[in-house]
C-alpha cells in the first residue's frame, strides 16, 4: 500500500511543488517510509526524495527546485523491495524520453519478470523494488512501439501499457510521466488498488475564444482531489489507461478484453487503509464503515443476547466510525477511553514484530475513569497479527476493566494478502489455524466476534446499492408525479417547484 498523486496544470509557468507536497500530506496515512516528488519544468525533471515523512523530506530549498507545471508525488509502505531510499519513488529511468513512475501495489511474478528484463530486454534492474519493474517493461514497449505506430505518440503509449497489463499480474495502480509528452494513469486488469481522476479549470484560457483551459490530477484517494480543490471526476476503471497530453488533450482506452477484466477491488481500502472522507467506486468510506458497526452489533445479540455491555470503546483512529454506529444500535454509550500519540506512526505499517510491540503503549494511554468496574466492549477496524490488540487488552484490564470484550470489523484473516500488505508468513496471523474461542484465549480477552465475510461485503456494496437505487427511485416518482400533474394541467411553476422538492 502506497499513496500516488500526479498533477498536469494548463498554464507552463505554474507550478506543482506546492500541490504535491499538500496532496501528498493528505496521503500520508497511505505510506510513512518514505516521500518523493518529481517535477517537469519545460523538458527538465527535478528529483527529491528520501526516507521519512512528507513535512521531513521536503524543506524550503527542496521544494524551490522543484520547479514546473507536470509532477508526480509519493509516499510508501514497503511490501517489496527494502527500505532503502535508493527505492523510494517515483523511480526514473532515462531512455526513451526520461520516464518516471509512482506506483501502489504489488506484482505477484516480480522476479521473474526482473529476469525477463535483464536477460531478454537488456534492461539494468538496479534494486529489488517491482516498482523498477513496471518501469522498465513500460520503457522498453515504448521504444519498439515508437517504430511500429508510425509517429501515433498516443497509441503507442497504450500499446506500451497493454504490455504492461498482459506481463505484469497483481494488484496495481500507478502513472507514467513521460518527459515533455503525457501523465498516464492506469489501473490493474480487476481494479484490486484505487485511483481517480479529478478536473478543474484552470485561470489560463485558450487565445482562440477565451475559454478556460483544464487542470489535471490523478490520485490514490478522492480526498487528496478534495483538498486541492479539484473536482473528482471518476475512478479508473479495471484495464484502463488515461493519456493526458501536455497540451491538455484527454485520450482514454480500456486495454485489455472485457474477458480478461473483472473489478475486484480490495476490500481492506474500506476497513483500514483508506481515510473516512475518501469516495472509492463511487462508495463512500465512511458509509461502509457505518455499515460495518451495525452488522457487528447485530452479530453480537444474535450471539450474546443476554449480553452485559456496560460501553463500546474504539481502538484509534480507523474504527471509531464502526464503534459508534456498533453502540448506537447496541443502545450502549460510546466512549473515547484511549488517547492516542499523533506523533507515533501506524502499528500496522511498521516493519517487524517486536517495533510494533513496544510502540503501543508509546501511542496509546487510557482514561482509567471509563474503564473502572466495567464490561467494556473494544471495537478494532481488524485483527491481523494480534500484537496490538493484546496489548490493548492488557491496558484495559490494568485500567480496571472487569470484562474486556473485542469486536473486529473484519474478519479472520488467516491467509497473507499478495496485493500490497505487509504480511510475509501465516504463522504471524493470530486467527491463523485458530478459532475464535482460542482466538481469544491467545489476545487475553473474554470472548471476540469477528465481522463475517458476508457481512463485510454487503457493508461496501449497500452503501453503493443504496445511493443508486435512491436516485432511481427518485427519478421514478418524479415520472408519476409529473405524468399526473401534467394530465391535470398543473402550472409550470408548481411542477418546477415540485422537482425542487423532490430533489431535496
Amino acid at each position: 500500500m502506497c499513496g500516488i498523486l500526479g498533477l498536469l496544470l494548463a498554464d507552463e509557468d505554474e507550478h506543482v511543488n506546492q500541490m504535491l507536497f499538500d496532496g501528498l500530506t493528505v496521503l500520508q496515512h497511505r505510506g510513512q517510509d518514505a516521500a518523493g516528488i518529481v517535477t517537469s519544468e519545460r523538458g527538465r525533471l527535478h528529483l527529491r526524495k528520501d526516507n521519512g515523512l512528507v513535512k521531513d523530506v521536503f524543506h524550503t530549498h527542496h521544494m524551490v527546485d522543484l520547479r514546473g507545471n507536470v509532477g508526480l508525488g509519493h509516499v510508501r509502505y514497503p511490501t517489496a523491495g527494502s527500505s532503502s531510499c535508493a527505492e523510494a519513488q517515483p523511480l526514473y529511468t532515462n531512455f526513451p524520453h526520461g520516464i518516471c513512475v509512482a506506483h501502489n501495489g504489488n506484482l505477484t511474478n516480480a522476479e521473474e519478470l526482473a529476469q525477463h528484463c535483464r536477460k531478454d530486454l537488456n534492461r539494468h534492474i538496479n534494486t529489488d523494488s517491482d516498482s523498477e519493474v513496471l518501469l522498465n517493461i513500460f520503457a522498453d514497449s515504448l521504444i519498439k512501439g515508437e517504430t511500429s505506430k508510425g509517429g501515433n505518440m498516443v497509441e503507442t503509449i497504450f500499446s506500451a501499457v497493454e504490455t504492461v497489463m498482459k506481463s505484469c499480474k497483481g494488484g496495481y495502480a500507478g502513472m507514467y510521466l513521460i518527459n515533455g509528452i503525457a501523465l498516464v494513469g492506469f489501473r490493474d486488469p480487476h481494479g484490486i488498488r484505487p485511483i481517480v481522476m479529478g478536473t478543474r479549470k484552470s485561470k489560463t484560457k485558450t487565445p482562440e475564444n477565451g475559454d478556460a483551459l483544464t487542470d489535471y490530477v490523478f490520485a490514490s484517494e478522492s480526498v487528496a482531489i478534495d483538498t486541492l480543490g479539484f473536482d473528482l471526476v471518476r475512478d479508473l476503471e479495471p484495464s484502463e489507461a488515461i493519456v493526458i497530453t501536455m497540451d491538455g488533450k484527454v485520450h482514454t482506452r480500456l486495454c485489455l478484453p472485457a474477458e480478461q477484466v473483472k473489478h475486484a477491488p480490495c476490500i481492506f481500502e474500506y476497513v483500514y487503509f483508506a481515510r473516512p472522507d475518501s469516495i472509492m467506486d463511487g462508495i463512500s468510506v465512511y458509509e461502509s464503515r457505518l455499515k460495518m458497526g451495525e452488522k457487528l452489533a447485530y452479530q453480537i445479540m444474535e450471539r450474546y443476547p443476554e449480553h452485559d455491555i456496560d460501553v463500546v470503546i474504539p481502538i484509534p483512529d480507523t474504527s471509531r466510525t464502526s464503534a459508534v454506529q456498533a453502540a448506537y444500535v447496541l443502545g450502549r454509550p460510546y466512549r473515547e477511553g484511549f488517547i492516542k500519540n499523533r506523533y507515533i506512526a501506524r502499528t500496522f505499517i511498521m516493519p517487524g514484530q517486536e517495533t510494533r510491540k513496544k510502540s503501543v503503549r508509546l501511542k496509546l494511554n487510557t482514561i482509567k475513569s471509563e474503564f473502572a468496574g466495567r464490561n467494556v466492549l473494544l471495537v478494532d477496524d481488524s485483527v491481523v497479527r494480534g500484537t496490538t490488540a493484546t496489548e490493548i487488552i492488557q491496558m484495559a484490564r490494568e485500567a480496571g476493566a472487569n470484562k474486556v470484550y473485542l469486536t473486529s470489523a473484519a474478519p479472520p484473516i488467516r491467509y497473507p494478502n499478495i496485493y500490497g500488505i505487509d504480511i510475509p508468513t501465516r504463522q504471524e496471523l493470530v486467527a491463523y489455524e485458530r478459532n475464535e474461542d482460542q482466538i481469544a484465549k491467545k489476545l487475553g480477552c473474554d470472548w471476540v466476534i469477528y465481522q463475517r465475510l458476508n457481512d463485510l461485503e454487503q457493508s461496501v456494496r449497500e452503501c453503493g446499492e443504496s445511493a443508486d437505487q435512491g436516485k432511481k427511485n427518485m427519478l421514478i416518482t418524479w415520472f408519476v408525479v409529473s405524468s399526473l400533474c401534467i394530465s391535470i394541467r398543473l402550472p409550470t411553476y408548481l411542477l418546477c417547484l415540485l422537482y425542487l422538492f423532490l430533489s431535496l
